[in-house]
């Protein structure tokens, strides 16, 4: 299978990898969540090519985890922020940082601490499941497999 083909792939994972698998759209998308807007701020704050950076905001937009507004009408200026579909991908990132923090290089330290503001405590994301409240674990997890028995049942 080629890159280029993973988005049409049945796999919801193989199909988000599409949009947001590469090393600098998820910082890009990190970024956003911080308050970055514009492109020279992205482009600082991550040292991407511009090239690459343009890109990377093009799919985003593409797939509606952005949306571009101007902000200065006359010079053709554009900022991106985040739409109700990027806002969406929160919990993603904020998983992704803290198994980061429990399984990478302990040797930094925790550069950024989550709160959550309501009750004002630091939080450690937690994935639970939606009808019993326990905790996701991947041993108490059975996939069903829906696209492949769809396939079997069609070739029978």
């Amino acid at each position: 299978m080629k890159w280029d083909d993973i988005g049409e792939q049945p796999c919801p994972i193989a199909r988000i990898l599409s949009v947001i698998g590469d090393r600098w759209t998820f910082l890009i998308i990190r970024n956003a969540f911080m308050g970055v807007r514009r492109f020279d701020a992205f482009q600082q704050g991550l040292g991407v090519t511009r090239h690459v950076l343009s890109e990377r905001l093009k799919r985003l937009v593409e797939h509606e985890i952005l949306v571009k507004t101007p902000y200065k009408e006359k010079q053709e200026r554009f900022e991106y922020q985040l739409t109700e579909k990027g806002h969406a991908l929160y919990p993603v990132l904020l998983t992704m940082a803290h198994w980061a923090e429990q399984w990478m290089d302990p040797k930094f330290e925790r550069p950024v601490e989550f709160v959550h503001r309501p009750c004002q405590h630091r939080l450690k994301p937690v994935l639970i499941c939606s009808d019993c409240g326990e905790p996701l674990q991947a041993k108490h997890i059975k996939p069903i497999f829906n696209v492949l028995e769809n396939i079997t049942a069609k070739s029978s």
